[in-house]
């Protein structure tokens, strides 16, 4: 296998200037959230005239859109990395190595998180670009549903039943509505509980948000049907 052929300087400069412009912005995330993002600001503190920045990224959307891609995929790698510990056949251990896994990145990440499952930013529509990594941790859960023998789940009401059901042939082929359905309320509970932690509205009532977050997933493998044969408890 040929190696790949060495940086020119100016390339290397280039990639450490991207490299830095995130940085910052990622601080000015934290700061402020995504309305404080800058782009006159991020090329102030780099020492540069404002249009200097545009060499590198073409508009505070593009530098947004970026940012966006990169969390998804750090959580996506983080997820597939929990699930990839676990064995196939073991569908109640995957469920919650991948919910663990999202909530360990969540609480390391807070910036990330609220840029991604935070509050839309005004004026920006998520373009393509961000959609494959976002799905990476949604496919892990499709995935381990597939291996799902749930028993007694109700079908979901008719004016969620036609949405679910389009979602569902095309991402997830064979997986029964009813079960579509409760991965769904799953997934949205599991983002929920994170949330909250993430914002520290457990505080006033709980220790320590972990616990309960343990006993919903032990709840969702139950109810999902995944605590049959191996990583049943």
């Amino acid at each position: 296998m040929t190696a790949p052929a060495p940086r020119t300087p100016r390339q290397q400069a280039r990639i450490d200037a991207l490299a830095r412009i995130k940085e910052i912005a990622r601080r000015q995330l934290a700061a402020g959230g995504a309305g404080a993002l800058s782009l006159r600001e991020i090329a102030k503190e780099m020492g540069l005239v404002s249009s200097a920045v545009y060499r590198y990224v073409p508009s505070r959307d593009a530098l947004l859109t970026t940012l966006i891609a990169e969390a998804y995929d750090r959580l996506g790698a983080v997820a597939e990395a929990a699930d990839a510990a676990v064995d196939r056949d073991d569908v109640a251990g995957r469920w919650r190595a991948a919910a663990g896994a999202m909530r360990d990145w969540a609480l390391a990440n807070p910036t990330d998180h609220t840029l991604v499952f935070g509050p839309p930013v005004p004026g920006y529509d998520a373009p393509e670009q961000t959609y494959a990594p976002a799905q990476r941790w949604i496919e892990i859960l499709l995935d381990v549903l597939r291996g799902a023998a749930p028993s007694g789940l109700p079908e979901p009401a008719p004016e969620l039943a036609a949405s679910l059901t389009a979602f569902r042939d095309l991402r997830a082929p064979g997986i029964p509505l009813p079960l579509m359905a409760a991965g769904l309320r799953a997934w949205a509970q599991l983002h929920g509980l994170v949330a909250l932690e993430v914002y520290g509205q457990t505080d006033f009532v709980l220790h320590s948000a972990e616990g309960l977050f343990r006993d919903c997933v032990e709840h969702q493998v139950t109810q999902l049907g995944l605590d049959h044969g191996r990583g049943s408890r």
